[in-house]
Formats: C-alpha cells, structure tokens, sequence
C-alpha cells in the first residue's frame, strides 16, 4: 500500500528543518535555537546592565548630546569650526579629516605600490632588489613606529618658523608644517573648473578611441600631443576669456608664527606618508603575485606584435591580473582606512581622535559615541567595497568574463 503523501504544511516543515538542521537533522535544529536563545540572552544583559550603570552614575542615554556646546579647538579643519559649535560639528570635522587622509593615502598608496611591483618584476637587477629590500622592510616594521618615525624623527627635527626653508619667500617649511599662498576664489573659478572637466572629458575619448584602433586594426594613434593641447589650452582660453580664476592670499611671518596663507600641518604629512608607504608595501605584493599569475606566453605574445614591455604591461598583462588583483587590493585599502585611527598617536584631529577620544571622555555618552563611531567605519568601508566591486564587474564585462 503506497504512502500517504505528507500534508503542503509538513513538507514546508520538513525542508526548513532540512535547510536548517542539515545533515544533523532535529539535533542540528535544536542546537541553532539554543544558540540564538542564548545570545539573545546574553545581548539581553548586556544591555540591561549598560542601563543600570548610566542610570547609577546619572548619564542621560539617547543623543542629544550632539547638540550641546564642544567647548574645545581643533587644529585642522576643512569646513569652518569655533570652540562654540555643537559636538555634531566636530563629528562632521573628524570625518572628514579622517576620509581626506585615507582618499589621500590610498591614491599615493596605489601608485607606489604598482610603482614598487614593477619595479621587483624589473630585469633590472638593482632596481628589482632596491624594491624588494624596501617591501621587506616596511612590511616588517610596525605602523604605528612608522607614523612617529616621521613625525619625530624627520618633521620633528625641521627648523622653528623663524629660521623655516623658504622657497621664494612664498612657501615656508618649518616645523609648525609647511606653509603655501592660500587661493581665494574669483569670478573665473567656475568656468575654469568646466573648462577641466571638459578637457578631462576630451582626452577619456581619446583614450577611448585611440585603444579601439589598437585592438580592432592593430594601428598605433599618438594621442599625448592633443591631451596635452587639452589639458593646458582649454583651461588657458577659458582663463583669457573669464579672467583669473582666483588670487592668492601670501602668509607672513608674525612674531613665533605665520599669519595668512594655507597651513599643511606635520601631523597630516608624517600620518598620510606613512600610510601611504606602509599599505604600498603589500599592495605591490598583490600587484606582483596578480601579475605573475597571468602566463608568460602573454608577454611573449605582446613582444612578438612589436610592443614595448611596458605596452605590454598596460594593455594586455595588468587588465588581465586586474581580477586577481582587486580583492586583496579592496582589502589594502580598507585596512589604510581602518589603520588611520593610529593619527590618535600623533595628535592629528581624525574621527577617532576628536570624537571617539575628547568628545567620550567630556560627555561620558561612552555606548552612543562608540556606536556612532562603529557605524561610520562600517559605512565606509562598505562603500569603499561597493565602489571597487563596481570596478571589478566593468572589468569582467571589457573582458567578457
């Protein structure tokens, strides 16, 4: 006699125990509710304790901190900022000091990490072991040393502004930072900026068209002359037709320090060159491993068509190891972000620095602040993943993977 087929509700059952016990069946089942039962519980207390301390030291839960007065200075900043603004202001002054110096070191990470990858690929023989030595020893070294190394050692040892190296008595470096004219902006600015875009635009066309003809019928299209005609004439006319885009305000020596002009604080240099030259040591390990990975024959292939090693590099072997190449490489750059909370050491005003250091320690807002800073780690470095998965897809899509 055949079986009675099981009931719409059963067989719906018996696939969710099968998704969720596997192979160990009920067992597995109950040992994934107690799990889940436990952590809930513990989350539970965890909580429930946290509350019972705020209330026990009277602190005031929730965010409405953030609108209270910081009452404390900053030394950098990119947006304006006084002693009287609001603890939200100086969250949006560390985050943006701490995304200025990530933007700033992953760009100068990534070229001298492929600058140092080459380099080690190089037949040159002391070029390839100069690049190895320096993989081997930055890599070795912690970063935190590192970052008080140039602070300390190289910045630290600059002259006082009084006797600071002056570079046609415009620009000044002393050890309250390097000193620049500071533009300000006039009428111009805006077309001139249209005018870069425009040119920026025109010379990706030719880029663009000038790797169509390589592929397609194999001819060489010289484009450096009419990117460079772009690059300079463009701007060129549209400041002749505008006029100055902006003018330049000159810092002058007053008393122990500089009055006017733009300040680049040693804090920002010696943080960003040294997690710039620290994450360049294992990007060019991700680059050379990527690019050893494509088969010789793709070299010898591009030298037989009469192109330069470096040619070859660029158009056939890099895009190819691109692939293998951008995981890791995401990974370098979320560490770069992360590591940058290390400016703590040095004095330099990043997220964590102001506002999970000084803004904790006025307020005692300790579960907000730490959340809030979390999340904004966590923000972005997921944005960052998103834009380098996005990349990584239209490299797929260009080489029909």
């Amino acid at each position: 006699m055949a079986a009675e087929p099981r009931k719409p509700p059963l067989q719906f059952f018996f696939r969710l125990r099968r998704a969720l016990g596997g192979r160990a069946g009920w067992g597995g089942l109950a040992l994934q509710v107690l799990f889940v039962a436990a952590l809930a519980w513990i989350s539970y207390e965890i909580v429930a304790n946290a509350q019972g301390n705020l209330e026990t030291q009277h602190v005031a839960s929730g965010f409405g901190f953030m609108s209270q007065t910081a009452g404390f200075g900053v030394s950098q900043t990119l947006i304006p900022y006084s002693e009287t603004d609001s603890y939200t202001r100086v969250f949006l002054v560390g985050l943006l000091n701490t995304l200025l110096v990530a933007v700033v070191g992953i760009v100068f990470a990534t070229i001298i990490g492929f600058m140092v990858a080459l380099g080690r690929l190089s037949p040159n023989w002391l070029i390839s072991r100069i690049s190895g030595g320096y993989v081997e020893l930055v890599r070795n070294l912690p970063l935190l040393f590192q970052i008080l190394f140039w602070y300390l050692a190289v910045l630290g040892t600059l002259p006082s502004p009084r006797q600071s190296i002056s570079i046609f008595d415009s620009v000044f470096l002393s050890n309250r930072g390097l000193i620049v004219p500071k533009p300000i902006g006039q009428e111009g600015l805006v077309a001139l900026t249209v005018a870069i875009v425009a040119a920026i635009i025109g010379c990706l066309l030719l880029r663009s068209y000038s790797r169509r003809a390589l592929f397609q019928s194999g001819r060489v299209v010289v484009v450096w002359p009419y990117v460079s005609g772009l690059l300079i004439g463009v701007p060129l006319v549209a400041m002749l037709i505008f006029g100055a885009p902006f003018t330049f305000e000159m810092p002058v020596l007053k008393g122990f320090n500089f009055a006017g002009g733009a300040r680049v604080t040693p804090e920002f240099v010696a943080l960003a060159v040294a997690l710039s030259t620290y994450t360049a040591a294992f990007i060019a390990e991700v680059v050379r491993a990527g690019i050893l990975s494509i088969h010789k024959g793709q070299m010898e292939a591009g030298a037989s068509l009469g192109l330069s090693r470096g040619s070859t590099l660029r158009l056939i072997v890099v895009p190819q190891a691109m692939r293998v190449i951008l995981p890791p490489l995401t990974n370098q750059y979320l560490n770069l972000t992360k590591n940058s909370s290390l400016a703590v050491g040095i004095g330099y005003p990043d997220l964590f620095s102001v506002f999970a250091g000084t803004t904790l320690s006025q307020t005692g807002q300790a579960i907000e602040i730490i959340a809030i800073t979390m999340g904004v780690y966590l923000l972005i470095s997921l944005v960052t993943s998103a834009i380098m998965s996005l990349y990584g897809w239209r490299i797929s899509r260009s080489m029909g993977g």
